[in-house]
């Protein structure tokens, strides 16, 4: 696996090796100690899969004081835009997001530390999205960073108008109603 820090401190993308034929392929997409060689301690509690269509947006979440995530994502099917925002108190890169797209067919990985607000949207027809993460969901501590904040400038590479969002997610706070994470 090859793993490239972002320039927004501990998110990795991450790019399995493949190893195909006139059968298909075969790849590694996680390995515990190659993980934590480059990333560092991750504990994985739970494993998450959704399917949607396109268009449909989701995020961007994230949960607040102990019940933060960290997430692993990966697309076994389609192709999203997958986003992350730099939520951390102090962090030089506070407010910035970096944006990536994800494949069945570039078998990307993002990791996503903790403290950060993450979305995607789907590009093609359907998309199967996978993620790992190292917290349990508690709906208690979760919040929506609003997807089209100017403050965050996040070009999701689709009009307007073809974006789906839950009504949750479309009523979304911006970036100075945030408090950000004390890490």
């Amino acid at each position: 696996m090859e793993f490239t820090e972002q320039e927004i401190k501990g998110v990795w993308i991450i790019e399995p090796r493949r190893f195909g034929d006139a059968r298909g392929y075969f790849m590694e997409s996680f390995k515990k100690a190659e993980f934590q060689a480059h990333v560092g301690q991750v504990e994985f509690v739970q494993d998450n899969e959704s399917m949607s269509s396109y268009g449909v947006l989701r995020g961007l979440h994230f949960q607040k004081g102990e019940w933060s995530q960290a997430k692993l994502v990966r697309v076994s099917s389609g192709r999203v835009i997958d986003v992350a925002v730099d939520l951390r108190k102090g962090s030089p890169t506070y407010g910035k997001h970096i944006a990536v797209e994800l494949s069945q067919e570039n078998g990307r990985q993002l990791f996503i530390p903790r403290g950060m607000a993450h979305g995607f949207v789907v590009l093609s027809e359907t998309a199967q999205f996978q993620y790992k993460v190292d917290n349990v969901y508690a709906p208690q501590a979760e919040a929506t960073l609003r997807y089209d904040d100017p403050a965050l400038g996040i070009d999701w590479k689709l009009p307007a108008g073809d974006l789906l969002l839950s009504e949750k997610d479309g009523r979304g706070l911006s970036l100075d109603e945030i408090e950000p994470f004390d890490l």
